[in-house]
């Protein structure tokens, strides 16, 4: 392995706040907003979520790097993030099954990054202030080309993302079993939610995330499933047409994270943007048909407007964040759809929510048998 030599790196918030470190990854400059996941470990699948497609991210835990990367450990086909932001960046693994070092793992995707800097430090001022943009460069010293190059960085709010990172062309997974057929709109899905699937019986087949409805249904499915993915949820329009049409239908439909936030759209329930998005792995939950709770792994800045789906005639809550009361789930009265703002593929974070991948599993059956 060899020797990776760091260079200055400076941090630039929108408000105008400064951090100095160290370089990491690629050398050069990048931008997007700044958000924190308090994961403790996880970092590759985290780093290749297309749902943080845009972002800075800021790793809360202490060490980053320490075990290496997999490729069984890649939720898409490339490193998502915008760039990286930590306080040790290990430029060595102890992972005797590693296939190679996050150094060059990030030289090879292009990936900026910042490290030993005080990480508590800076979440407690975003925990503050809010999300916001930021800029890191280790190749930039002037601060005010850095502000210039800040400002060109366009803000989350409105932004539509899912064009990005959806796949460009449909694709099949196919179990040894096939039981049912589900339908994917692609607005950033993560390998281990088409895992889930796959294990419990479906034929899944990938569609970008502006296929029309009647080109989806062509192809016979059971149900449908809305992925998670980037981005402001109002803003991604094509798909919520065809979530509404899918409703239209009364097929069984499951949406995660974007997908929770379609469903809502599609029912004229608005999204806005937190003041904090909630990005880790152990953020509780409260069922409330069940009355269990659940620890959930999560990845979002949007959310639900509460006040909008409390007297919504069709809809009603399932699921509530612990933490600050946000709406975690929804299902509709009449219809066979239901969604969940969190990741109960669970790739990093427990395996308290896989049960909703068996839910949607009962809805399919129950469609089938009709």
């Amino acid at each position: 392995m060899k020797k990776h030599i760091s260079t200055e790196a400076i941090l630039l918030l929108e408000d105008g706040t400064i951090f100095q470190g160290k370089s990491l990854g690629r050398i050069g400059t990048s931008g997007g907003e700044l958000c924190f996941n308090t994961g403790m470990t996880g970092y590759q699948e985290i780093f290749t979520d297309p749902s943080y497609y845009g972002q800075l991210v800021v790793n809360t835990v202490s060490h980053v790097g320490n075990y290496g990367v997999q490729h069984q450990e890649v939720e898409s086909d490339r490193v998502q993030i915008s760039g990286l932001v930590c306080k040790d960046f290990s430029h060595y693994f102890s992972r005797k099954t590693a296939e190679g070092s996050l150094q060059e793992y990030f030289e090879k995707a292009g990936i900026v990054g910042i490290c030993e800097i005080d990480t508590r430090a800076l979440v407690r001022h975003i925990r503050d202030k809010g999300a916001m943009n930021a800029i890191v460069s280790s190749e930039i010293t002037d601060v005010e080309e850095l502000r210039k190059r800040l400002s060109e960085v366009p803000s989350m709010a409105g932004l539509e993302l899912a064009s990005h990172v959806s796949t460009p062309q449909a694709y099949e997974n196919t179990p040894e079993d096939v039981k049912y057929k589900v339908a994917v709109l692609d607005l950033g899905v993560k390998r281990n939610s088409l895992n889930n699937l796959v294990a419990r019986g479906c034929e899944v087949k990938v569609f970008p995330y502006n296929t029309p409805f009647e080109e989806m249904e062509k192809w016979n499915p059971d149900g449908y499933f809305i992925s998670n993915g980037p981005g402001d949820p109002a803003a991604t329009t094509m798909a919520i047409e065809s979530v509404k049409q899918i409703l239209d239908k009364h097929k069984p439909m499951f949406g995660i994270c974007m997908g929770h936030q379609m469903l809502a759209q599609a029912n004229g329930i608005a999204t806005y943007k937190m003041h904090n998005g909630h990005r880790g792995l152990n953020h509780p939950v409260k069922n409330l048909l069940t009355g269990r709770s659940e620890i959930t792994s999560q990845n979002h800045g949007f959310v639900v407007d509460a006040e909008q789906l409390k007297n919504h005639p069709d809809v009603e809550v399932t699921h509530i964040n612990l933490n600050d009361n946000t709406i975690e789930g929804i299902r509709m009265k009449t219809k066979p759809a239901f969604s969940v703002q969190y990741h109960p593929e669970s790739s990093p974070g427990p395996h308290d929510s896989t049960y909703l991948f068996d839910d949607f599993v009962a809805l399919l059956e129950q469609y089938k048998n009709k």
